[in-house]
């Protein structure tokens, strides 16, 4: 006889032996396995996310800087067939916190290890490579065991010589510096765009009024050819009229001085006499 076991989805089941061999093993999770009275061995093993807290103090960097560095971790163990039955061989039978310790003392070599390759500039400037580093080389080994690492990141670092203090300042004075330097040059570049723009306003204005005065001497040369044309044809029409007036005082004074017909007849009587034809004898 036996009984049917069910299990959570935050633990894995593990059955060992059964009626036909005792060294077979049955992995279940989020579900049920069967359990043989007297001849299974039933244990658990949990698939939550376990937090560790990595910390390397006084490790020497590169440059002989010792420095301390505390990190969180956020590893669990794998549901892969192959991989739960690995962490079931290492750690079944365990405590969460005897997991923890092994995970966290396999971490903590790794770091030390990692921080004695890279200098103090390296390690403050750019955690997130730093813990990516880490969390790239622990993987492997702890990947032998049945964990996965979900997350690994840099806590803080800190020394006892005020090194990284010291260097906190030179940054600050540095940045400090670059921005003065920055508003220096912003406000230069900003004096020579405002001379740049003045000029550009100036040539538009000169360019402006002068098209302005050409355009204004170009009306006024209109205008004065068309007074000229206006005068001259004024002073045409003036001198048409005044010819056509000495020409009409012309012939009016020619017809006063014509002598009339009777005028001229009169003037003649002295010298001649009309005679009628009756008395007119030839000889």
């Amino acid at each position: 006889m036996g009984s049917c076991l069910t299990v959570g989805p935050n633990e894995a089941l593990v059955v060992s032996g059964d009626c036909c061999s005792s060294d077979a093993k049955t992995y279940a999770v989020g579900g049920w396995a069967w359990a043989w009275c007297l001849i299974s061995d039933t244990q658990r093993i949990t698939l939550e996310i376990m937090t560790l807290q990595p910390r390397c103090e006084d490790v020497e960097t590169a440059e002989g800087v010792a420095i301390t560095v505390t990190g969180v971790a956020q590893v669990k163990v794998m549901t892969e067939h192959d991989l739960l039955a690995v962490a079931c061989e290492q750690f079944l039978g365990k405590s969460v916190v005897e997991i923890k310790a092994v995970v966290l003392q396999t971490l903590e070599g790794h770091l030390r290890s990692i921080l004695g390759t890279l200098t103090v500039e390296q390690i403050y400037q750019d955690r997130d490579q730093f813990a990516k580093l880490v969390r790239e080389v622990a993987s492997p080994d702890v990947g032998r065991m049945g964990i996965e690492i979900l997350s690994f990141t840099i806590k803080d670092v800190y020394d006892k010589l005020d090194y990284l203090s010291s260097l906190g300042k030179a940054q600050t004075a540095a940045v400090q510096r670059d921005a003065d330097i920055g508003v220096a040059e912003a406000e230069r570049d900003a004096g020579i765009r405002e001379a740049e723009c003045k000029r550009e306003m100036m040539d538009v204005k000169f360019q402006a009024d002068t098209k302005m005065a050409d355009s204004k001497r170009e009306l006024e040369l209109q205008k004065a050819s068309f007074n000229q044309e206006v005068n001259t044809k004024k002073a045409e029409a003036q001198l048409a009229y005044e010819l056509q007036a000495a020409k009409e005082q012309q012939k009016i004074r020619k017809g006063r001085k014509a002598p009339q017909p009777a005028e001229r007849l009169g003037s003649s009587e002295t010298f001649f006499k009309v005679v009628p034809a009756e008395q007119l004898h030839l000889t």
